[in-house]
């Protein structure tokens, strides 16, 4: 069983999936379309919910968001599917390749077998398409990597069903209609003003005021916690940011490439420079990640490190919450 499907490499996982699923039905969206008619951008802060020994923090909404508000503002609908039976699961897998369709599953990363080592730990919330199968494997499209591979059936499985947060549970996903006529141009509205009210949200736990929750506390963990948890606490967040769904810097040249599109379709100007904006932003989380790797690799010697960390994170929100404002008034 092989379907004729496009491998398509993108910088997040989700939105190459949805991307990559939609193109095999005809419809042709960008990445950063999909990322930014799904509210892609978004910050959240849980003190109280310990992730790896740390605080919660996201720079991304809940696992399967995106591509499930693209689909409805896009007036395509998506099947979802979970099953507490592995064998279950495979075969309403192969039932679907048999039916020529691709899906999209949630998986665990650790045990990816194609993953390099360095990139492997326990999040369940990774997405990839299955397309085919053949002497018994069964035929990956990873959006993240630059090439398709295979997975073993127990391989599958062992991901299918990783245990812990976000477990996937056999979570698999695949579009069943596509609107012969999608309205790009209030999808895109409705994606910008959702993104807007999110980030501007007045609740503490959410958007620019998360943000400054966190970057308040950064110097109250070095006195009350010391030096060893602050620094695991500041790994946590650039883990978060960088490396966990390309959440932080990645995210904003996301978006800033999505302005562009949007732009063009929506014939306005002004989301042309939006987009230079939140691209310079991005260009702050990189550098704020690196000043926060140099201080957990003890490669920087500064007395009051802390307090300027946190002055770097307060001002990043600053900004962003300049744009959100502009944005929001830009539509």
């Amino acid at each position: 069983m092989q379907i004729n499907f496009e491998h398509h490499q993108t910088a997040h996982c989700e939105n190459g999936v949805a991307s990559n699923l939609l193109l095999n039905r005809g419809l042709k969206l960008s990445e950063p379309m999909i990322f930014g008619i799904g509210s892609g951008l978004f910050f959240v802060y849980l003190p109280f919910l310990k992730v790896n020994f740390a605080p919660g923090f996201s720079y991304r909404p809940m696992p399967g968001a995106i591509f499930s508000k693209a689909a409805k503002r896009l007036g395509i609908k998506i099947k979802r599917i979970k099953f507490s039976n592995p064998k279950e699961a495979q075969a309403a897998l192969e039932k679907n390749l048999e039916q020529n369709i691709p899906t999209g599953l949630q998986v665990g990363v650790f045990n990816l077998t194609y993953f390099p080592e360095e990139y492997k730990f326990h999040f369940n919330a990774h997405n990839l398409v299955v397309y085919g199968k053949e002497d018994g494997k069964f035929l990956i499209s990873d959006p993240v990597m630059d090439f398709a591979t295979t997975l073993t059936e127990a391989e599958l499985e062992k991901v299918r069903y990783a245990k812990g947060a976000l477990a996937p549970k056999g979570h698999m996903y695949f579009p069943t209609h596509i609107p012969e006529n999608v309205h790009l141009e209030e999808a895109i509205k409705k994606g910008i003003k959702d993104t807007c009210k999110n980030m501007l949200a007045p609740v503490p736990l959410i958007g620019v005021k998360a943000m400054r929750w966190v970057a308040k506390s950064i110097p109250k963990w070095a006195e009350k916690k010391g030096t060893k948890v602050t620094n695991h606490y500041l790994g946590q967040l650039i883990r978060m940011q960088e490396e966990i769904g390309t959440g932080g810097g990645g995210f904003r040249f996301i978006y800033g490439a999505f302005l562009q599109e949007a732009a063009v379709i929506l014939k306005n100007d002004e989301l042309k420079e939006l987009s230079k904006e939140i691209t310079a932003i991005g260009d702050l989380w990189r550098d704020f990640a690196v000043d926060i790797a140099r201080v957990y690799k003890n490669r920087n010697s500064k007395s009051d490190i802390y307090n300027q960390l946190s002055k770097s994170m307060l001002h990043i929100a600053d900004l962003e919450e300049a744009f959100y404002k502009k944005l929001r008034k830009a539509i």
